[in-house]
């Protein structure tokens, strides 16, 4: 059982420039060889501090890990609607978001994924962000449907559909099932959306 500080971890705005520096460099190491493995110790011989200074961003390396698995995704939906503003085609929005989601996860080792999979606090995290990325594409398609650039039939049922498929690859069912990456799944599951529900040429006028 790890020692345990009673002082509550800083938010991200109270963090000093030195503390934001060191949680972007153990993101980073995450990404590359995942959580699991590391102690505390490991972590602050990787990163060059104390042990004191890493207890000053989280109480234990459990909640170390959980806070460095929200903070990637995070910035992962800050990016991805920075990615998308100004544009206005439903089409193109769901193509941008879903390759923004491909490429962001692309950073991401099969470590750290499984390191995700594997522990329940930072899998809720990663949940919750393919929750809220479902209900941005169910907003999109309804969008699309609106603007007649896709087909109106059985839209809420993909939409709903799209939801599952994201819940799927992010319980690392449709991993473990296809042997394909998080990030090909959504490339997929974008070619999917977007040529399925296309208008029919007759439709398109």
């Amino acid at each position: 059982m790890p020692d345990r500080v009673p002082a509550p971890a800083p938010r991200d705005r109270q963090l000093t420039v030195r503390q934001h520096a060191l949680l972007t460099e153990l993101e980073g190491l995450f990404l590359s060889r995942g959580f699991v493995r590391f102690t505390l110790d490991d972590l602050a011989a990787e990163t060059h501090c104390s042990k004191s200074t890493l207890y000053a961003l989280a109480p234990s390396k459990e909640q170390l890990a959980v806070r460095i698995v929200t903070r990637f995704f995070k910035g992962a939906a800050e990016m991805l609607e920075h990615r998308i503003a100004g544009l206005t085609d439903a089409r193109e929005i769901i193509g941008e978001y879903l390759a923004g989601i491909s490429e962001y996860l692309s950073r991401a080792s099969d470590e750290f994924m499984r390191d995700i999979n594997d522990f329940a606090p930072a899998r809720a995290a990663y949940e919750l962000n393919g929750r809220a990325a479902a209900a941005r594409i169910r907003a999109f398609i309804s969008q699309g449907v609106t603007e007649g650039v896709f087909r109106e039939v059985h839209a809420t049922l993909i939409a709903e559909m799209a939801g599952v498929l994201i819940e799927s690859i992010q319980t690392g069912l449709l991993a473990s099932r296809t042997g394909v990456s998080d990030a090909e799944a959504f490339t997929a599951l974008s070619e999917l959306l977007l040529h399925g529900m296309a208008p029919a040429p007759s439709e398109g006028g």
